[in-house]
């Protein structure tokens, strides 16, 4: 099993090209966003960067303090062909996405979205009908994604921006162009938003060259912690780094790290944040996926929050129970005692059979079920009952690995890709159960066990 974010499957956004319509193709087409193509310049990207003057929701999620709240990441990578990026079907199924090439393993359920945001493809239906998918570059889609976080009580999202996708200016403007949509529709919906750096992929040297510059401009030119939307957490704006302290021989090193928690924080100009590091699942014991050495925990204790990543770490309810004495509690009583914030991950299952078949890789690896929503409400469940005070989902809209919470179809194409579904639960069974999750903790309630009825 790989012991990286799994499976941050590739970071950079893959380039696509343009792929033939099948005859009936669907007779509504996706609109191309009025921002046009992502620029092939630095000079353009950087001149795309602008404060946002958007009112906030009445009413809205508290963005003064991540206590109690729910919050899921972001990835945002999906583009089609018609968006108006210019980038095909990244993260969809790269250069090609047909029956038999695809990278996504669900569907998105696309019964909510307006003609504008249905991008036809050739895949079908039972009954025959075209399949569409969305485009994270069209801001009614994005919208649509915070209205629905609001909708079940979900408070917000940490936008996944990786690192090795700020090295040129076609995908630093495209991931620009999603963090854009993000921050609109933050603001509109009354959810919270914050930047959330992977680190994966980067090079020895490019913590300080890409992360730090990128952070630069995008408090000098964006301008982004003035949004009123953007989450703060002890009186300060949360900045995440994921991808610390891991044991598989990263180009990046841990005083690299050190420098950026360091720049993060007490920058004269750029600092003054409160800083989440996301880490490896045995982050406390050192074992597994996790480096050795005082170093790394020290380093811990200068930050604010730890986020163990947990996904494929425990692959059932039982498994899971089993983590709560033997990780999860330690974790919490060293949080304490050093005075950091604890705040864990939960999944709701994994699948990347797809994926894995476009890889020439076995497509069965890692399966983890569902168990129609047990196994992530006994996370939640069982995080809150010992003490966690914050929960992070992972992921929202990750339909590459199978890890999405939010609505994905029963009905997906047919054919020569096969693609998992909720079994045959409502497609909002997840952002539903996040939902009680926030209640739960908002209430300081003890969950019950076993899944809630609706």
């Amino acid at each position: 099993m790989p012991r990286t974010r799994f499976f941050r499957a590739f970071a950079p956004l893959l380039l696509a090209g343009t792929i033939p319509m099948a005859g009936n193709a669907a007779p509504q087409s996706g609109t191309p966003n009025p921002r046009g193509p992502v620029a092939k310049t630095w000079e353009e990207a950087y001149a795309r960067l602008k404060p946002l003057n958007a009112p906030r929701r009445p009413n809205s999620v508290d963005p003064s303090t991540l206590d109690g709240k729910v919050v899921t990441g972001y990835q945002g990578w999906f583009f089609a062909e018609g968006d108006g990026s210019g980038k095909g079907w990244a993260h969809f199924g790269g250069r090609i996405f047909k029956p038999g090439v695809a990278t996504i393993d669900m569907w998105p359920d696309m019964s909510e979205a307006s003609p504008g945001e249905r991008y036809p493809t050739e895949f079908r239906h039972a009954d025959g009908s075209v399949a569409t998918v969305f485009s994270s570059y069209n801001p009614k889609t994005v919208d649509r994604h915070f209205r629905w976080m609001a909708q079940y009580g979900i408070d917000g999202a940490f936008l996944q921006r990786f690192g090795s996708e700020l090295r040129q200016p076609a995908s630093y403007d495209a991931v620009n162009a999603v963090m854009e949509n993000v921050r609109r529709a933050a603001n509109a919906n009354g959810r919270t938003w914050s930047v959330m750096y992977d680190l994966s992929g980067l090079r020895a040297g490019e913590i300080d060259s890409v992360v730090k510059e990128d952070w630069k401009r995008l408090v000098d030119k964006a301008r982004i912690t003035r949004d009123a939307a953007y989450q703060h957490h002890r009186g300060k704006p949360v900045v995440t780094i994921w991808g610390v302290g891991f044991n598989e021989n990263r180009p990046y090193s841990l005083e690299e790290c050190a420098s950026l928690v360091d720049f993060l924080k007490n920058d004269p100009v750029y600092g003054g944040n409160t800083v989440m590091l996301g880490v490896p699942y045995y982050w406390l014991a050192q074992t597994g996926d996790a480096i050795k050495g005082d170093d790394f925990h020290e380093l811990l204790k200068k930050v604010d929050i730890i986020s163990p990543w947990s996904v494929g770490r425990y692959r059932s309810t039982p498994d899971f129970e089993r983590k709560i004495a033997q990780v999860v509690k330690p974790d919490i009583a060293w949080c304490k005692e050093n005075h950091l914030d604890y705040m864990p991950v939960i999944f709701p299952g994994f699948q990347w059979k797809n994926l894995q078949i476009n890889r020439h890789q076995n497509p069965q690896s890692d399966l983890i079920p569902r168990e129609g929503g047990a196994f992530f409400w006994s996370q939640g469940s069982g995080l809150i009952t010992s003490g966690a005070r914050m929960l992070y989902v992972a992921m929202f809209d990750e339909i590459d690995e199978g890890t999405a919470i939010f609505k994905v179809t029963n009905d997906p194409p047919v054919g020569e890709s096969e693609f998992g579904t909720y079994g045959g639960q409502p497609s909002d069974r997840y952002l539903w159960l996040a939902g009680q999750l926030s209640q739960a903790l908002k209430k300081h309630s003890v969950p019950p066990t076993a899944p809630p009825k609706r």
